[in-house]
């Protein structure tokens, strides 16, 4: 596991660290999800970069993986001392700290939880364009994860469809492969654009911060990830799209 931090962080040239805004310092007391943690400071902090599979809540059921996602996090860092560095907002609405996650002690090898918890496919990659910074680099491990069945890439909840193949039950967070066809107007003051997917009802609704995509990745085979309603998926940085070229890996 050391070399996970060796070759994204300390021990690279460019690390992705660098640029970030240190912050608080404290020990894990627990564990809620696989993307959220609490210190001993009485701090709850979300992990940015990636999603993992959310426990059941009120009436909502608990989605596939999320019971192992959790104990993926757990083992690796319950009890040990980390520190939070910050990649633009700090705080979200429910006063969680938003940050990138590295333990500091002696208990065990130094890891940047949230690039581990994708390498071990125990989240999915998910950029926000407020906290956007070092999240590049977790798009490789998740690539390499999917493609060894890592985690919940095993599971057939989390397979990547095809966007002319689409699962009924296509909403929330999702990624989705396809070629783009065409590219027309949006509706609303965010969207500059929407792209249109070949043989398929999905669109891809792109905004400001990824203006560039509504012409380069017209006629290309993409993986797109965002959230979806009503078969919109919502594009918000130029990261969650990927231009996979003439055929998709």
């Amino acid at each position: 596991m050391i070399w996970l931090v060796c070759a994204l962080a300390a021990c690279s040239k460019a690390d992705p660290m660098q640029g970030l805004e240190p912050g608080e310092r404290g020990r894990v007391v627990r564990v809620i999800d696989g993307d959220a943690l609490v210190l001993d400071t009485g701090q709850s902090v979300r992990l940015i970069g990636i999603e993992a599979p959310a426990r059941p809540y009120k009436e909502r059921e608990g989605q596939p993986y999320h019971e192992e996602s959790k104990r993926l996090l757990e083992d690796m860092v319950l009890g040990r001392e980390v520190q939070l560095h910050y990649a633009g907002l700090t705080r979200d609405r429910y006063d969680r700290a938003l940050a990138h996650v590295r333990t500091t002690d002696a208990l065990g090898p130094t890891l940047w939880l949230n690039a581990e918890m994708v390498r071990r496919g125990g989240a999915r990659v998910r950029v926000y364009p407020d906290t956007a910074l070092a999240n590049e680099p977790l798009l490789k491990l998740e690539k390499q994860a999917r493609a060894a069945k890592e985690g919940l890439w095993h599971k057939r909840a989390y397979r990547v469809p095809s966007a002319d193949r689409l699962p009924d039950d296509f909403t929330g967070f999702q990624l989705v492969e396809g070629h783009v066809t065409d590219m027309m107007g949006a509706e609303g003051i965010y969207a500059l654009c929407e792209l249109a997917f070949e043989r398929s009802e999905l669109r891809l609704t792109i905004g400001k911060g990824a203006a560039h995509l509504c012409q380069s990745a017209q006629g290309q085979n993409v993986r797109a990830r965002g959230y979806v309603r009503e078969m919109r998926m919502e594009i918000s940085h130029p990261l969650d799209l990927e231009v996979l070229g003439e055929a998709a890996d």
